[in-house]
């Protein structure tokens, strides 16, 4: 194990809570407990959101009471339609309270998770990147692309509604880089991800196992093939 390693596995509790590994971990636990569902994993998009609160000067104390206080008035409605299944439902609640608390680092006014121009050149860039390559599927994917970055103002306010076509359309990059590829070739991806797992392998289940190892394949073929990760969680 490298010292970087040790380090991430023991932060300096003289740096909280402005440690970045302590910011993002706090978040996810306490957003689990509150759910109540220890096991449940954070999408891409929440992962950006909580990138973005953390730039935003966010304290880690108005982000944890934001999210109980969100699922407080959750929980004390009479009807309760769906499950909360993402961060984004907090964030509300989350800017109150960071409105609340004197110890914000930034005195920036706080702002929506990603503005229409970020959203617009982070598509664009992802569309050139495809236009790079031969393939006719990965073409009309820059065009979905493009289109979507002109509209990129409407989803301002439906994050989640770009990240579920972002999703399918990486789904279908990952799809089409994968049948191209050669049997030996992805013997040597695998091989090399088994050697990086090993040593995880007895503290993960079979279901953390297999999700690691499809998100580890996926995202060394978007390497080798020197394309983009679509989703907002790489916009920045």
């Amino acid at each position: 194990m490298t010292s970087d390693s040790q380090n991430l596995q023991k932060p300096n509790e003289a740096e909280w809570p402005a440690n970045y590994f302590n910011y993002f971990t706090e978040v996810e636990e306490c957003f689990q407990k509150a759910r109540g569902t220890n096991l449940f994993l954070l999408s891409p998009l929440d992962w950006a959101l909580i990138e973005n609160w953390r730039s935003a000067g966010i304290p880690l104390e108005a982000v944890l009471k934001g999210i109980n206080g969100a699922f407080e008035k959750w929980r004390s409605r009479k009807v309760k339609r769906r499950l909360v299944n993402s961060l984004a439902y907090c964030a509300q609640a989350v800017m109150e309270a960071a409105t609340r608390t004197p110890s914000r680092q930034s005195g920036q006014p706080l702002s929506a998770p990603f503005a229409a121009e970020e959203i617009s050149r982070h598509l664009q860039r992802c569309a050139m990147q495809l236009r790079t390559r031969p393939e006719g599927a990965l073409q009309e994917m820059a065009l979905t692309l493009d289109a979507l970055s002109a509209e990129a103002a409407r989803y301002t306010t439906d994050l989640g509604e770009l990240e579920q076509q972002l999703t399918v359309l990486e789904e279908k990059m990952v799809a089409v880089l994968r049948a191209s590829q050669t049997d030996q070739e992805l013997l040597t991806i695998r091989r090399t991800l088994e050697t990086e797992l090993r040593p995880y392998r007895s503290k993960m289940t079979a279901d953390q196992l297999a999700m690691l190892e499809r998100r580890y394949i996926d995202t060394a073929l978007l390497e080798r093939a020197q394309l983009p990760r679509l989703s907002l969680f790489y916009l920045h």
